[in-house]
């Protein structure tokens, strides 16, 4: 009986990346022949080269994951919190901030709230814990609130909206930004308790606002009872973090104004030498 002969190492090359392609394994198909000159010099064992080969193919689709949800999370930009600067925000519970950052609170399905004036880094904090999630595993949306009233109008409408809402729950946290900016008319406001009520003790939510709390009736056409029972469902388990003081962006714009006009005015004094 003839033996079959051995495949040449070039042929063994070209059927590894077949076989490669055809059981999805794109890292392992670029990173191999480097992977495999290391275990070389290093003289490792046939399984220490396998969980290489296998650590580099996770490694990649981890990231890749991280890619697929920080993408659907559908961020405005992507914020972190190394990015904010604290000093900014001297009331701000900083060590709450940085350990709501762990993520526990989705495990415990607990809220959020945000609350300050316009421009004092919401929006950045609240990304942030969101990008954070995302890194974590969890599946997250953000919506400002105009966007997801909108969106559930439209889905009545459409008579999906049951689908609509089923989709969202399967995320683990919702990031609602901006509630008060655009005040909601009744339909809106309704659907938007309604959705909310759903999502009670099932998906974790962050709220930013810039209407203090108790004024937000005015927001839901002036329906206290319905007001009431959607903080009430808001605050169940929930973390408060408060924003006071003086906008950032208008903080950086009278910097540079006033960086500005020191330079105009070192210009002055420079021509004034001169002459």
């Amino acid at each position: 009986m003839t033996a079959t002969p051995t495949p040449t190492a070039d042929a063994q090359a070209l059927l590894l990346a077949e076989h490669l392609r055809r059981l999805r394994l794109p890292t392992l198909l670029a990173r191999y022949p480097k992977v495999a000159q290391d275990a070389a010099q290093r003289n490792l064992s046939y399984e220490g080269f396998l969980l290489a080969l296998l650590e580099e193919e996770l490694a990649q689709r981890d990231e890749n994951m991280q890619k697929r949800r920080l993408a659907a999370a559908k961020f405005p930009t992507v914020k972190t919190l190394d990015q904010y600067d604290f000093s900014l925000m001297p009331q701000l519970n900083r060590p709450l901030v940085l350990e709501l950052l762990q993520g526990g609170y989705i495990a415990q399905k607990e809220n959020i709230l945000m609350a300050g004036e316009i421009g004092t880094g919401k929006t950045h904090v609240a990304t942030a814990f969101g990008v954070q999630a995302c890194r974590q595993g969890h599946r997250v949306r953000f919506y400002t609130a105009a966007g997801l009233t909108n969106d559930l109008i439209e889905a009545q409408a459409a008579h999906r909206l049951g689908r609509f809402e089923s989709n969202l729950l399967r995320h683990h946290l919702l990031v609602l930004d901006e509630v008060g900016f655009v005040p909601f008319t009744k339909a809106g406001a309704d659907l938007l308790f309604s959705f909310l009520s759903v999502l009670h003790e099932q998906v974790s939510l962050i709220v930013t606002t810039t209407v203090p709390f108790a004024e937000w009736t005015g927001l839901f056409g002036g329906d206290q009872r319905l007001t009431a029972a959607l903080l009430d469902r808001l605050a169940f388990h929930a973390h408060v973090l408060r924003f006071a003081g003086q906008s950032f962006r208008l903080r950086h714009s009278i910097r540079q104004q006033e960086a500005g006009a020191a330079s105009a005015a070192a210009t002055r004094e420079a021509g004034a030498d001169v002459g």
